[in-house]
């Protein structure tokens, strides 16, 4: 197993930074300063060198960097990291004409899949506190992206989901689709998407890590594919369900124009607090996040034993809610499982449990220094 870890970083004209420019090491870097600070816009550019549209789905001309006298033309992010071979690689992010960003790998264009195999991340926000009690999509969109971290193919099998989903219903709207057109792409839209019904790794991950200070949770996917499998359904059965349940929705789902047939894209993720034996969603803001922590934890450590590279962890504001116990615990447990993981908090105190293990950086005004 070798880690995930950025070695340098620098920013240019990035949401409040007008030049960063950081040396570490592979230890946890704790990030510590007011609220507005900037503390979060350096996790969500470290998040624009992983596949995807980064922490808070901007799009690419938003985080320039705006200031009374103008907006800055560009950005750019840069990143030096060690691959699985223990080769040096620099990732560059920015943005080009026309709004559009590219990122590349030692110079060239890097695809999705060398993204998530140099920097495989994992992201804990402030919004996923409530993630159990909070709308069905956000819960979709972690557990998407925390399944992505360890099979890249997630990622691959969900973008080649949504986009035959959008020109499936953009089709059904305009009202002159080919009927057997349709059912191809209906046909490959199924097979993807029972592809995504792909949660008993991540239950296992949660049952077979060792036990701390955080709560295990049994997870559930519920809706019509996951019925089916859990059933006891072939893959091809389930893909044939799903496929059939497309084409009887197309007269709704033209009118609408929402796809309405439940595929994945309308299945739940839902959670009992095990201990307690009730529905995370009941669950106080600081249990619901000790469960969220443990899913983080608990994926990390599955990845490690099994061989595959121990993701970056972006842990944003991570120790608020958290009691002394579980913050200590919280370090502990990125501290054995050896991960660089990127913690913010509005106080020095709330690291105090890395002690001298972390590199702890003090964030004011788009400006980062070690901490005194």
């Amino acid at each position: 197993m070798t880690q995930a870890a950025i070695f340098r970083l620098r920013l240019t004209d990035f949401r409040n930074f007008e030049t960063l420019d950081l040396d570490l090491d592979a230890r946890p870097v704790c990030l510590a300063g007011p609220n507005g600070s900037g503390k979060t816009n350096i996790l969500e550019a470290i998040s624009l060198l992983a596949p995807g549209r980064g922490l808070r789905s901007a799009e690419s001309d938003e985080v320039l960097r705006r200031c009374a006298e103008a907006t800055a033309p560009a950005w750019a992010v840069y990143a030096e990291a060690i691959d699985s071979t223990g080769e040096a690689a620099s990732l560059a992010s920015g943005l080009l004409e026309g709004s559009r960003r590219q990122t590349r790998l030692n110079g060239k264009p890097a695809s999705r899949a060398a993204l998530a195999a140099l920097l495989p991340m994992i992201a804990l926000l402030p919004e996923h506190d409530r993630l159990f009690a909070g709308p069905r999509a956000d819960r979709l969109r972690f557990f998407d992206r925390l399944v992505a971290a360890s099979e890249p193919s997630h990622g691959e099998a969900l973008t080649a989901y949504e986009k035959l989903r959008a020109r499936r219903q953009r089709l059904l709207e305009r009202g002159q689709a080919d009927p057997h057109w349709l059912a191809a792409l209906e046909t490959d839209l199924a097979g993807h998407g029972v592809g995504l019904a792909a949660l008993s790794r991540l239950q296992a991950a949660i049952d077979m890590a060792a036990d701390t200070v955080f709560p295990k949770a049994d997870l559930a996917l519920n809706g019509m594919v996951e019925a089916a499998l859990a059933d006891g359904a072939e893959l091809r059965e389930a893909e044939d369900a799903l496929a059939k349940a497309f084409a009887d929705g197309r007269d709704r789902d033209a009118v609408t124009g929402r796809t309405l047939t439940a595929g994945p894209h309308r299945s739940d993720l839902t959670a009992r607090h095990r201990e307690k034996d009730q529905p995370a969603g009941r669950c106080s803001t600081g249990e619901q996040k000790a469960l969220v922590i443990r899913l983080v934890l608990a994926q990390a450590q599955s990845l490690a034993e099994r061989g595959q590279r121990m993701p970056l962890l972006l842990l944003d504001e991570a120790c608020a809610h958290l009691d002394a116990v579980r913050r200590e615990g919280l370090a502990a447990a990125i501290l054995e499982l050896g991960a660089q993981a990127w913690l913010t908090g509005v106080e020095p105190g709330l690291f105090s449990a890395f002690g001298g293990q972390a590199q702890h950086l003090a964030v004011d005004a788009g400006k980062v220094q070690a901490a005194a």
